[in-house]
């Protein structure tokens, strides 16, 4: 590993003076547990000069129940989450989709934060000493295009001549879908709006910007969610599909639905056209089936990752009714 500054901010204001005095080549840590694999490895071409720690920001780690909903802090660490007695209850997915994510001592370190600002699993991308200068790096071509791409995106590609690398989080799927917002350094966005794909980037984050806390809106009457994951090992794991489901039931009928899937697009994949059909509905096998098959009808995979759209259809069939009232 080669040698950097290693700088403790005292608060969020110090850290993004931090992240200013180093014109871009600082980079955030908290629990670590991606970057510094990142680093160890030297994937990039270009390592950063510095590392500003925000896990000494004292008030940054909560989970708090209000009137409006519910308020977690970017530095909130996943158990803490996958074991709240309230968000099990009330943000289902979101306790699901924490317990799920990679082994209990990850759980431990990690951070919602850092979940959905983390990095592509690409094993191109990731393959130490930058072997593949690959499109996400900035180089000329997507490796895994002619190459082994049985875990690559079944929904196309992008960054200018075609990226397939997926988007890996597993809380991001359940923050779509429970409708959450990121509230940073400099505004409130959106969940379904947070994640881009460019060059070195999974989000819209500015490099001065830095996430400080998550709000979900209080759960309507009749609503339900579920979080479902696939991969080869129960535990550690990254997904090779997952899917978040949030229904409100009425009258025994879909009144709004709010599904994505993860592990299968180039960022979570909403899928609005799935979620428009089952509404007025009542769940049911068929309802169910038919949602699922409309979200995988839109699949284009690769050579090696038909098998992927099969799991899809299945996690979104089960985890709308799973949502049944």
């Amino acid at each position: 590993m080669k040698k950097f500054a290693h700088l403790n901010a005292r608060t969020l204001e110090e850290a993004v003076s931090f992240l200013g005095s180093y014109g871009g080549k600082a980079e955030i840590i908290a629990g670590g547990t991606d970057l510094l694999g990142k680093m160890k490895d030297e994937i990039l071409p270009n390592y950063p000069e510095a590392l500003i720690n925000i896990k000494t920001i004292t008030d940054l780690d909560y989970i708090e129940e209000t009137g409006q909903g519910l308020r977690i802090g970017a530095l909130t660490r996943l158990n803490d989450i996958a074991e709240h007695s309230g968000i099990r209850e009330k943000y289902t997915a979101l306790a699901q989709a924490a317990e799920r994510t990679a082994s209990p001592h990850i759980r431990e370190m990690g951070t919602l934060s850092g979940n959905i600002c983390q990095d592509i699993r690409c094993w191109y991308y990731r393959n130490p000493n930058n072997r593949f200068p690959c499109l996400r790096k900035g180089g000329g071509r997507c490796y895994a295009i002619e190459g082994d791409n049985r875990y690559h995106s079944i929904f196309g590609g992008t960054v200018e001549k075609g990226c397939y690398a997926v988007h890996p989080s597993d809380m991001a799927p359940a923050l779509i879908a429970l409708n959450a917002s990121v509230k940073t350094s400099k505004r409130t966005i959106k969940s379904d709006e947070f994640f881009k794909t460019a060059v070195r980037k999974t989000t819209v984050l500015d490099r001065d910007e830095i996430v400080t806390e998550f709000e979900f809106p209080a759960p309507a009457k009749g609503s339900k969610s579920h979080f479902i994951k696939f991969a080869i090992r129960k535990s550690i794991d990254f997904p090779i599909v997952n899917c978040a489901t949030s229904i409100i039931n009425e009258a025994g009928k879909v009144k709004e639905a709010r599904i994505c899937l993860n592990g299968v697009y180039i960022k979570p994949y909403r899928a609005a056209k799935a979620e428009e059909d089952i509404c007025g509905k009542t769940i049911d096998e068929e309802t169910a089936d038919a949602a699922a098959q409309t979200i995988v009808s839109e699949a284009r995979p690769m050579k090696d990752n038909a098998y992927m759209v099969q799991i899809a259809r299945t996690l979104v069939k089960r985890t709308i009714l799973a949502c049944k009232e």
